[in-house]
């Protein structure tokens, strides 16, 4: 399951059901939060489909929910054939948020961290470094794999100094960077001021957010550069950054949201601003980071 923005009690829940090909996933999962959904869950269906339910509590109007698909498959560069199919059907009555918290169960990541909801007991027994996550949006909780590339990234990579997160989201990344290191100089941006808001609350749960510098907006020019630099966009967002990304990088820059698919063209365009090879790609599934 993806996310649950607050936990409230309803006597019915109407879930929209999407069956999509694999590649639209978090695509799609986006687009049905955008459109009101109270969270979504993601199961294998048939022929290589998945099936993405997103419960609303009220019937989802579907004029806004295929604006908001259209919208999301543009951003993430994929065909509109991606989505096969779309159904609404009634839930019972049922405390619906309280099963999804008992399922989402915390997530080792990497050799060093644990992402863990507010709620979870948690036995530490390898001494990991636990982070936790309000699950207020639909990704950044680490269980996606971009989310969870970049993670393993950042502990190989980042040894101090200074960390820019760009696009940050929950703030997930910019909360490890400074578990890892607290007196590092630690930014993070992002263009949705939702986001901005959430991530310093996720930073306050996390004894951290004295020491990360949220803003919203993006990378810029004037952008004080630093030692790590991470950006888990989409491939066509990231490409229009990389000039100011490679720019603001002064040692190594972290790129993910990106298909494997994709890899050929983003390593070109990389070259073409600039950047020198070798690239390090570390992949899980169909998705891969790039480290510069």
């Amino acid at each position: 399951m993806s996310s649950a923005r607050e936990d409230r009690s309803v006597h019915l829940w109407y879930a929209l059901d999407v069956e999509i090909e694999l590649a639209a996933r978090e695509a799609v999962e986006y687009a049905l939060m955008e459109a009101g959904a109270l969270g979504t869950e993601t199961n294998d269906a048939e022929d290589k489909l998945v099936r993405v339910t997103a419960y609303f509590d009220h019937t989802p109007n579907r004029e806004s929910v295929h604006s908001e698909l259209a919208h999301a498959l543009r951003v993430y560069d994929l065909p509109a054939s991606s989505v096969k199919e779309t159904s609404i059907r009634e839930v019972p009555d049922q405390d619906w948020l309280g099963e999804w918290k008992k399922s989402w169960q915390p997530v080792e990541v990497g050799q060093r961290f644990i992402i863990a909801p507010p709620w979870a007991e948690i036995a530490n027994e390898h001494e990991r470094i636990v982070i936790r996550i309000e699950p207020g949006m639909a990704f950044g909780t680490g269980t996606h794999e971009t989310t969870r590339l970049c993670l393993a990234a950042i502990e190989k990579y980042f040894s101090g100094g200074s960390f820019l997160d760009v696009g940050t989201g929950t703030g997930i990344l910019a909360i490890a960077a400074a578990k890892l290191f607290p007196d590092a100089r630690i930014e993070a941006c992002d263009t949705d001021p939702e986001a901005i808001a959430i991530a310093r609350e996720n930073a306050r749960l996390n004894g951290v957010a004295e020491g990360i510098a949220f803003r919203v907006g993006t990378v810029e020019e004037a952008t004080a550069s630093a030692a790590v630099v991470c950006a888990n966009l989409t491939a066509n967002v990231i490409q229009n950054l990389f000039p100011t990304l490679i720019g603001a990088t002064c040692g190594r820059l972290i790129l993910s949201g990106i298909l494997d698919s994709q890899a050929e063209a983003i390593k070109a365009r990389l070259l073409e601003c600039g950047a020198s090879a070798p690239f390090e790609i570390i992949q899980d599934g169909e998705w891969i980071a790039l480290v510069i």
